[in-house]
């Protein structure tokens, strides 16, 4: 298992241990507010020894690789404030609809590409904080991690949404978004070495969940089942002396999740906001989730022994 070195003890709160990562899930649009919490544990003097990142958080997450500084939120803030007016997701019915018929989605990726050769480093070995995002694989089905080599193809890989980007082919396969495969990746940063994780999620998981009323709803609710059971499982089966801090979203239930617009950057700025100000009360106080470092599991010739001596 590949591991990561410790942070520095004083750029940590009290009560982290390392190695840290952070761990920043997909949500479309409502990714802005994992700039909030972002910046709300830089304030506090956080530091990320790893980010790992899927969908809209692997944008996030490079860029913060890439700078992890609230100067880099501050840009990062203007390009989430400016997405529903920019190209990346420009075009009228018509030209959505001519696009669909052409190649199967609805917008091009070359906007996307060219904002984000204009903020990222071109590799991975470029950035100063270590940094992996994950995609799936159309060919194996399976989920594929990146941490090396070309960086912008492995985040528009990662945040490539079925039918609304265009899959990246690199090498001799397609990818398409992280989140069908991994949507919250915990269990990676664990394997990577991190004893410290903060989550930043969007709010989906304290969501209400209902029917749907058309077949593209009851879609996007099986999958956001099958999204919150594998977070559940990653919790659950966390290892022994590895702590979890589930950052808050700060809007309560917020808006339904059947209700959300792809292309709509209304109160993005509330949402950052929201979310910095619950991730700074959280840290005052926080409620990590994890199970102290056991003892070490005698063998079974010890247990053994061990049994005999006492009777």
């Amino acid at each position: 298992m590949t591991t990561i070195p410790p942070a520095a003890a004083a750029g940590l709160p009290a009560a982290a241990t390392g190695p840290v990562a952070f761990v920043l899930g997909g949500g479309g649009m409502l990714g802005a507010a994992e700039i909030g919490m972002l910046r709300a544990l830089l304030e506090a003097g956080c530091r990320p020894d790893l980010l790992v990142g899927t969908s809209v958080g692997a944008i996030n997450g490079a860029a913060v690789a890439a700078d992890p500084t609230v100067a880099a939120l501050d840009r990062l803030t203007e390009l989430w404030s400016d997405l529903g007016s920019s190209e990346i997701f420009a075009g009228g019915p018509a030209k959505r609809l001519a696009t669909v018929v052409q190649h199967g989605y609805l917008h091009s990726n070359a906007p996307l590409r060219r904002l984000l050769r204009q903020q990222l480093p071109a590799t991975f070995e470029e950035l100063p904080v270590r940094f992996q995002c994950v995609a799936a694989s159309i060919e194996r089905a399976a989920a594929h991690w990146f941490g090396a080599g070309p960086l912008v193809d492995a985040v528009l890989a990662s945040c490539a949404v079925p039918a609304l980007l265009p899959p990246v082919r690199i090498d001799d396969e397609h990818y398409v978004d992280g989140g069908l495969i991994d949507s919250t990746p915990v269990g990676r940063a664990v394997s990577l070495g991190a004893r410290t994780v903060y989550v930043l999620h969007v709010g989906r998981i304290e969501r209400p969940l209902r029917p749907g009323r058309w077949p593209w709803e009851a879609g996007l609710v099986a999958f956001e089942i099958a999204r919150r059971r594998g977070f559940a499982d990653a919790m659950a089966n966390l290892p022994a002396g590895v702590t979890v801090h589930v950052l808050p979203v700060g809007d309560g239930n917020g808006a339904p999740l059947l209700g959300l617009r792809y292309r709509s950057a209304s109160g993005v700025r509330r949402r950052i906001e929201r979310a910095r100000e619950a991730t700074a009360a959280y840290l005052e106080r926080p409620a990590p989730v994890g199970r102290p470092q056991a003892a070490a599991e005698p063998a079974r010739g010890e247990r053994e022994e061990r049994e005999v001596s006492a009777r």
